[in-house]
């Protein structure tokens, strides 16, 4: 696989693993009432904390494998599922619940909106998984321009966000986030198999 191929793969991956469509409507759910600038500054403060988060995963998850003495397989098939229950809950969630929200929204940056919004259990999972299996340090740098890349665009559809529900409204971000759990079902199924696989070979 080339460098480019490699790049886009897991940019992918990384992308749909953080749930953007569903994240961009739970933050329209939370700042309703609130004005452009502020939700504009809160996606700022969204986006570092979600980036701070994976990249710890993402570099030091194999040290707890190591700690705990868990085999990648073993976690794939853990990850797998539990990335398969948060495709199942995106499925099934009523995005359209308005969720209370004090008037300074500012200290939802971090809790719920970052984590465990975007970086939940499965996410942490797949991150973890993701990260043991970079080998060489060119995976690792790829890897890791790949995840900085998927978080920035999550970070620009926050950031856009108000501007997105005009242009394709609630009930296109409520269709997208559907098709984002279908596809994490499939990319968790995937992880599953090859744990799976790995461990009966």
């Amino acid at each position: 696989m080339s460098h480019a191929s490699f790049f886009f793969s897991v940019y992918i991956k990384f992308f749909f693993i953080m749930t953007p469509f569903f994240v961009t409507t739970i933050f329209l759910s939370m700042t309703k009432g609130s004005s452009e600038n502020d939700q504009k500054r809160l996606a700022l403060k969204v986006t570092f904390a979600i980036a701070i988060s994976c990249l710890i995963v993402l570099y030091f998850g194999k040290y707890i494998f190591d700690l705990f003495g868990i085999t990648l397989d073993a976690f794939r098939i853990g990850a797998g599922a539990l990335l398969f229950l948060t495709a199942v809950d995106l499925v099934q969630k009523d995005v359209n619940e308005k969720p209370s929200c004090d008037a300074d929204i500012s200290k939802h940056a971090v809790v719920p909106l970052a984590i465990p919004v975007t970086v939940g259990p499965g996410t942490v999972g797949a991150l973890m998984v993701m990260g043991a299996e970079m080998k060489s340090v060119i995976d690792v740098g790829l890897g890791s321009l790949s995840l900085l890349c998927a978080i920035a665009s999550v970070g620009v559809m926050l950031y856009l966000s108000s501007k997105i529900e005009k242009l394709i409204g609630t009930s296109g971000l409520i269709v997208l986030s559907k098709v984002t759990g279908l596809i994490l079902s499939a990319l968790s199924a995937q992880i599953i198999f090859t744990g799976i696989k790995n461990f009966l070979q």
